[in-house]
């Protein structure tokens, strides 16, 4: 093929040309890249992310106990923008909040949009709108779809001769689409699936077509998993995609940190632990309040407690919701979205920035 990266194949989902979306992943791999947790730095945040897409609701199906998969598709029924495995939605809930959702559907189908939400009674209350207050025919902007966890399949981009795919109970969502391209590309791939009981785990028909690949382990039946559990027969030039709660991502991560050969790629339900954090302050300007900060709490988690109704999503430093402008002090800014010209006219992140010590002055 003309032009065409003898490295790559064509198109994954049909195009006669090389994917771009592999290319960027063949260029990670390239790099040698063994952690690609959504806490690392990722590109700013592009005009095609911020756009507002609206969608419908068209199917909603239980597929779990506290589980809903929802549809959605275009108003006029056309195309929808393309994503490809690892992919999420920021969507708008009527509330004016905002949060993520991984893409699980196929993402062959054009047009169509699925994302699972689980039922969080005593949460922060996005996931209870999306259960009970967004009926089918429904209306949703969306802004996305981006990645922040990409795949690469062996062969295809990265350099491991094994996939090993760990999801805790609603983190299966980002892995189901990467089982079914694992699968299609003949890729050697397994899957431990873990979570409070069977009758919580959402797509477990889904995942019986793949038989043997799939274990299935519960608390109520075999107990608390510990790693060995999680990573059976894990060895070098495997590749591990974890996605769940932060207890399971960080015994994976604990056991993978030291190991040779093997990458890990790994997503987070919420955010990571503060490190090297030390206490400072926030002033909020528009009524002179001053707050502390502790070491191990985030900037925002001490603004939410003064301004509840200040509006945050990913809580990771990558969706850019929280953004809140600093009108003094000098901020020690740890995402990975804002750009230098963002961050020089005082845009701040506090979901993840803070202060080495000292007073930051918000615009609140």
């Amino acid at each position: 093929m003309t032009g065409a990266d003898p490295a790559l194949p064509a198109d994954l989902f049909g195009a006669g040309r090389p994917d771009r979306a592999l290319r960027v992943v063949h260029a990670l791999a390239s790099a040698r890249l063994r952690w690609s947790a959504l806490t690392h730095r990722q590109a700013p945040v592009t005009a095609a992310y911020a756009d507002r897409l609206p969608l419908i609701l068209a199917r909603r199906e239980q597929v779990a106990d506290d589980v809903v998969a929802l549809t959605f598709r275009a108003p006029d029924g056309g195309r929808l923008p393309r994503w490809h495995p690892g992919a999420h939605l920021d969507l708008e809930l009527p509330s004016g909040r905002f949060r993520q959702y991984s893409l699980c559907g196929d993402p062959d189908d054009r047009r169509a949009y699925r994302i699972a939400v689980r039922r969080i009674d005593g949460g922060a209350g996005g996931s209870l709108e999306l259960h009970e207050s967004v009926p089918a025919g429904g209306s949703l902007v969306a802004r996305g779809p981006r990645n922040a966890f990409p795949f690469a399949v062996p062969g295809f981009g990265s350099p491991a001769r094994r996939l090993l795919f760990v999801a805790g109970g609603i983190g299966i969502t980002p892995i189901l689409p990467m089982l079914r391209l694992a699968d299609r590309l003949g890729a050697d791939w397994s899957l431990t699936y873990t979570g409070r009981s069977r009758e919580s785990l959402p797509f477990r028909a889904e995942l019986a077509r793949h038989g043997s690949r799939v274990r299935i382990r519960t608390d109520d039946r075999d107990g608390l998993p510990d790693a060995a559990a999680l990573l059976p027969g894990l060895a070098s030039g495997t590749a591990v995609y974890c996605c769940g709660p932060t207890g399971l991502t960080d015994t994976v991560l604990a056991a993978t940190r030291t190991l040779s050969g093997v990458e890990l790629h790994v997503e987070r339900f919420g955010p990571a632990p503060v490190r090297d954090g030390v206490p400072f302050e926030l002033e909020l300007a528009r009524t002179g309040e001053v707050r502390t900060v502790p070491a191990d709490r985030s900037a925002l988690d001490v603004l939410l407690a003064a301004r509840p109704d200040r509006l945050y999503s990913c809580r990771q430093g990558f969706c850019r919701t929280c953004v809140t402008r600093v009108l003094a002090g000098e901020p020690d800014h740890r995402d990975g979205a804002l750009t230098p010209a963002e961050r020089a006219a005082g845009a701040m992140l506090p979901c993840v920035s803070r202060a080495d010590g000292g007073r930051l002055v918000l615009d609140v």
